[in-house]
C-alpha cells in the first residue's frame, strides 16, 4: 500500500487540520460460538467542510485502509462533497479462540474480548512497515506502561536521519513522544513489541510502525484501562475470512494481503487459500463465481455467497489503493 512521498506530504497537512472526535468504542454483543458475523454496515454523506477522509474514518473508529478498500476511488485527501461514502462496520470475527486480544495484521484491526461481559471490542489499529513487520504470535501483556518514554533504536534513528530528523537517545514521557500516552508491552522474545497510542493524525489502519501495533489516543486510553496484565494476546495474519451462520447463510470476507516486497500490489498479488478456506469454496452451497469475485474485489466487508445470491460489483477491483509513509511517522 503505498502513495508517493509528495501526496503523502499533502496528506499530512490536510490532516492537521482533524479535530480530536473522542467517540465510543466500537463494542458488539458477541454472537453465540456458531456464529461470527457482527455489526452492520452504514452510510455517511460527506459535508462540504473540506476534511480528509481520515477525519470519517477517525470518526466512526476505522481504519483510514479499510475505509478505502469499502470506496475505491474516494480521494482519501478531499473526498468529493455529496460523495456517498460505506462505512465498513459489519465483520465476521477471526476464527481464533474469543479470549483476551486477538490481532488480524491482514485487516488492521484489533478485537478485545472482556472476561465474562458477553461482548467484544474493535479497534483500527496501525501496524509493522514493509521490512519491519509486526509477527504472528501468542503471546500476553507483561507491563503495562503509563506515559511512556521511547527510546529509539539505532537503526531507527538512522532512518530519522536520513530525512534531516536527529533523534534523542531517550525522547521522554509527553506530547511530543511518538509512542503517545499509554502502552502495553508483550512478553514476546525480549519484549520490543508493544501496543501503544500514538501524536500523529494519521496512521491508523496502515503500516506505519517499526512493528509495534498503534491505536488512536483515545481507543489506547480506553483498552489500557481495561486490559489486566497477563491477558492473552494473540496476532494472526488472515486476509480470508469466512463463516457459515446458524441460518445457513455462508459469508466470505476478504482484505488486501500484507505485501511482501515494494513491487507487490496487495489489489493483485496472490492470496494463499487454505485448506479451510478450498474446503468452504468447494462446497456445492457455496457459488463459486461469487467467491471469485469477492476474493478479487476485496472490499474488507462480508460477501454473502450461497448460490443464489447477487454477483459482487468487481468494477472496483481495478482501483489501486496504496501509501507511502514519509520516516517521521515510522516511530515505534
Amino acid at each position: 500500500m503505498k502513495f508517493s512521498a509528495k501526496l503523502m506530504a499533502m496528506m499530512t497537512a490536510l490532516l492537521l487540520v482533524v479535530v480530536s472526535m473522542a467517540t465510543q468504542a466500537t463494542e458488539y454483543p458477541l454472537p453465540e460460538k456458531d456464529s461470527r458475523l457482527i455489526g452492520e454496515n452504514t452510510t455517511y454523506t460527506v459535508p462540504d467542510d473540506g476534511k480528509p477522509l481520515e477525519a470519517v474514518a477517525a470518526k466512526y473508529k476505522i481504519g483510514l485502509i479499510a475505509m478505502l478498500e469499502a470506496n475505491p476511488g474516494v480521494d482519501p485527501l478531499l473526498p468529493k462533497a455529496g460523495t456517498v461514502l460505506t462505512i465498513p462496520s459489519q465483520m465476521l470475527l477471526p476464527d481464533t479462540k474469543r479470549e483476551g486480544i486477538v490481532i488480524n495484521l491482514a485487516e488492521l484491526r484489533l478485537y478485545y474480548y472482556p472476561k465474562d461481559s458477553g461482548t467484544v471490542i474493535v479497534y483500527p489499529i496501525g501496524i509493522g512497515q514493509l521490512g519491519r513487520n509486526t509477527p504472528e504470535m501468542i503471546t500476553s501483556v507483561s507491563q503495562k506502561i503509563p506515559n511512556p518514554t521511547w527510546t529509539p533504536t539505532v537503526n531507527i534513528r538512522k532512518a530519522y536521519l536520513k530525512d534531516g530528523i536527529t533523534l534523542p537517545g531517550v525522547v521522554p514521557a509527553g506530547p511530543d513522544n511518538p509512542m503517545g500516552l499509554f502502552a502495553m508491552r508483550l512478553a514476546q522474545g525480549q519484549g520490543h513489541y508493544l501496543i501503544h497510542g500514538t501524536n500523529a493524525n494519521f496512521g491508523i489502519g496502515m503500516r506505519v510502525s517499526s512493528g509495534c501495533i498503534r491505536l488512536r489516543p483515545d481507543d489506547i486510553e480506553a483498552l489500557f484501562k481495561s486490559v489486566p496484565k497477563g491477558t492473552r494476546v494473540q496476532v494472526i495474519n488472515q486476509p480470508i475470512k469466512f463463516a457459515i451462520e446458524p441460518d445457513g447463510k455462508r459469508y466470505v470476507e476478504v482484505h488486501q494481503p500484507l505485501s511482501r516486497t515494494e513491487k507487490d500490489d496487495p489489489q493483485t498479488m496472490l492470496i494463499v487459500l487454505t485448506r479451510a478456506i478450498k474446503a468452504f469454496e468447494g462446497n456445492k452451497e457455496t457459488d463459486k463465481e461469487v467467491m471469485t469475485q469477492a476474493i478479487t474485489r476485496r472490499s474488507g466487508m462480508p460477501v454473502l455467497v450461497n448460490v443464489g445470491t447477487a454477483e459482487v460489483d468487481v468494477a472496483a477491483a481495478s482501483q489501486k489503493i496504496s501509501f507511502a509513509v514519509p520516516v517521521s511517522a515510522n516511530a515505534d
